[in-house]
């Protein structure tokens, strides 16, 4: 029933230094999310990458032009392979200017071809679009923590689970039926989920398309591959940076005592000692008096000897 194309990408080290990941992005614009299942992938976790894609479509019929942004978040620590194969693809710009090639309401939308660019007037294209990528395959990377939730962003293969390229498609409601242990062909791998945003990608779903062209919100189940009557372009693709990194926690030491505990105690060490100190001022004369007594006793035995 889906039969993803794609053929593949290069793992390797993206060009140049990434600046963006000196970058921490304001998570509190986020509010416009998919709906969440208890999933792993519910939450942010720091110092993961983050993706920023600018569209522009026309969601109906006589209506206007929207412009948007859609952010995700990838997950580099469950799905190292296919994270940093998406961040080179973001780098070398290939994304920039594409269109979303295939939409199905109520399922995914796809995109990530290089070759799907308008030529001319829409939908005049290449005749490789959606079937285009680089040429270099990656090879199927599942985590258990990952899965196909609500916006949840996956990798476009062919038959090959072993074919995944440069395409990639944005589920727009939970598609389980991916997942590998619903399927016996190893399923699709996803890496990333939207985390602002999810109101555009819902709707270049609902767009009207080449076999569902009323552009209903109500799935055609006649629909497969449809294309966008009008055209869902993809402005452009960035690195818009990482999410916050937390705190550091203290360090402990070989000792077993944490330098804050360290730094605690020496704070209350301090503390004693002038509490000490002013302890003795303030009982500066009772003690010079004991001592006068003292000396005046001493000074009597020395005159009986």
């Amino acid at each position: 029933m889906l039969s993803l194309l794609l053929f593949a990408p290069v793992i390797g080290a993206q060009s140049g230094v990434e600046s963006w990941r000196e970058n921490e992005v304001d998570v509190s614009q986020w509010d416009d999310g998919p709906v969440l299942e208890g999933s792993p992938m519910d939450f942010p976790i720091s110092g993961n990458p983050v993706v920023l894609i600018e569209v522009d479509y026309q969601p109906g019929h006589l209506q206007s032009r929207v412009q948007g942004e859609i952010v995700i978040e990838l997950f580099e620590q469950w799905a190292p392979n296919t994270t940093a194969n998406m961040i080179m693809h973001v780098e070398l710009t290939i994304y920039d200017g594409i269109f979303f090639h295939r939409v199905i309401d109520d399922f995914v939308t796809q995109s990530g071809d290089p070759t799907c660019k308008t030529v001319g007037v829409y939908p005049i294209t290449n005749a490789e679009c959606g079937g285009g990528g680089d040429g270099h395959t990656l090879d199927l990377e599942h985590h258990e923590n990952l899965s196909h939730v609500d916006g949840a962003i996956g990798m476009a293969r062919s038959q090959d689970p072993n074919s995944a390229d440069t395409q990639w498609y944005i589920a727009e409601t939970e598609a389980h039926n991916l997942d590998p242990e619903n399927r016996d062909d190893e399923g699709y791998a996803t890496f990333g989920i939207v985390r602002n945003g999810m109101s555009h990608v819902r709707a270049i779903a609902e767009v009207p398309t080449t076999d569902d062209p009323s552009g209903t919100d109500i799935q055609n189940p006649a629909s497969s591959a449809g294309r966008p009557l009008y055209e869902a372009k993809i402005i452009s693709v960035t690195m818009a940076g990482v999410v916050p990194y937390a705190e550091e926690e203290p360090v402990v030491s070989e000792s077993g005592f944490s330098e804050a505990m360290l730094a605690v105690g020496s704070v209350l060490l301090l503390g004693l000692i002038v509490a000490g100190v002013l302890y003795y001022l303030k009982n500066q004369p009772d003690i010079i008096e004991i001592e006068k007594v003292e000396q005046e006793l001493h000074d009597a035995e020395l005159l009986d000897d």
